[in-house]
């Protein structure tokens, strides 16, 4: 059995604790085990059971081995393991991953996703606005490669962190928050096929490679590049399983609506990625009427709901409606704006009904009879077409924090 050559995407800097608990602990037996990993040595920042703070390409490459031959030079710690299981053992042990198994980041395959977007591994992506922590092409790349992405995904994920380093978006917040939120990623024009991206059965769930490693990508960025690790700037109380992926292409073939990037102002045939911080999606279901406003009257109930149970601020929501729900506002000449503007109307609630929820307390802190609407504007409702061709079904994607938050659209790069 050959041995496997692996790259490193953590660039998180731990504190100066953290590393002494990791020094004591034998920092999880990567080199003081039978199991550690070859071509490395005890660095300087070791000795004497000491450690000094330091970034973890310093704390654990003392003896970095050098890039392979005809491969670009990556600025990421490079190691030596058995095979492809330890490889998956060794980012276990250390926390690189989200707990799932890994493609092993090679030398080879990282130069091959950066070759697919025409990048150089120090070409910077984004930068997370609040703490600066600059995002590069080589992290992301490995990301992908660890996700299980094919080469030619990943002009969509560097799409996706490019909308989410936007300030709007408020990366930090959403990802530091106890809410639990995720990216919620919606990819429009001729890449969804180009790649084979699902929009019809089973469109938010396990259906298709390219869906389900796209989202994952972002998840292990988010992990190893910016450090969220639950308990340490993850603070999620619960979050939802939307943190494992959570990425869906729009049904635009079968759809009798202008695609949402077209409506968020990308020029039609561009391909292009929507990102969203949603909370846990709450399906809806009426198959007993063929009047639009009726089906409306469902979903908006849901956001009514929410906004009781959970938050009461407007913002950014998202509609995923499939096809029977799509043919029947189809028939009756219902466009998005028509759904948006309707919603904008009855997605609204009385500050006096948190009392009927538990909320007795808080309820009567300002005035009861203040009417608060899920939407500040027609707008700010995003409705997509994905899901399969039968049931009445449809659902409702809450957003994390009201419009802390908003939804970024942004053009895939060609």
């Amino acid at each position: 059995m050959t041995s496997c050559r692996v790259l490193n995407g953590d660039a998180r800097p731990f504190e100066h604790a953290e590393l002494n608990r990791r020094v004591a602990s034998g920092f999880n037996n990567t080199w003081a085990s039978k199991k550690k990993v070859t071509g490395t040595r005890r660095p300087p920042e070791m000795r004497d059971g000491v450690a000094k703070p330091a970034t973890v390409r310093q704390l654990l490459n003392g003896g970095i081995i050098r890039n392979m031959p005809g491969t670009p030079k990556f600025a990421s710690a490079v190691y030596e393991v058995a095979d492809t299981l330890e490889a998956n053992e060794l980012y276990q042990r250390n926390g690189w991953t989200d707990g799932l198994p890994i493609i092993p980041p090679t030398e080879e395959a990282v130069a091959r996703f950066l070759a697919a977007s025409t990048l150089a591994p120090a070409d910077e992506i984004g930068v997370e606005p609040v703490r600066r922590r600059s995002i590069t092409a080589e992290k992301v790349a490995i990301a992908a490669v660890m996700a299980g992405c094919l080469p030619e995904y990943m002009p969509v994920v560097v799409a996706a962190i490019k909308a989410m380093c936007q300030p709007e978006y408020a990366l930090h917040g959403s990802t530091a928050s106890t809410g639990g939120s995720a990216p919620f990623i919606v990819v429009n024009g001729p890449i969804r096929l180009a790649i084979g991206m699902n929009a019809t059965h089973n469109a938010l769930a396990n259906a298709s490679r390219a869906n389900a490693t796209i989202g994952r990508s972002v998840r292990l960025m988010l992990i190893n590049v910016l450090g969220g690790v639950p308990g340490q700037l993850d603070r999620s109380t619960l979050g939802h399983p939307g943190k494992f992926t959570f990425c869906v292409a729009e049904d635009e073939e079968d759809s009798p609506w202008l695609p949402l990037s077209v409506e968020r102002g990308v020029p039609a045939g561009q391909s292009a990625v929507t990102v969203l911080q949603v909370e846990s999606p709450h399906q809806i279901m009426n198959e007993w009427t063929h009047e639009p406003k009726e089906i409306l009257d469902t979903y908006a109930a849901a956001i009514r709901g929410n906004m009781l149970t959970y938050s009461i601020w407007e913002g950014n929501y998202a509609f995923v409606i499939p096809r029977q729900h799509r043919e029947i506002f189809a028939a009756a000449g219902w466009t998005k704006q028509n759904i948006r503007e309707y919603i904008f109307e009855v997605a609204r609630v009385k500050r006096g009904e948190w009392r009927s929820v538990g909320k007795t307390t808080v309820a009567g802190r300002k005035d009861e009879e203040k009417i608060h609407r899920a939407l500040r504007s027609p707008d700010d409702l995003l409705v997509v077409a994905a899901g399969g061709p039968a049931g009445g079904f449809g659902a409702i994607l809450p957003p994390w924090y009201g419009k802390k938050s908003l939804a970024v659209t942004v053009p895939i790069a060609a």
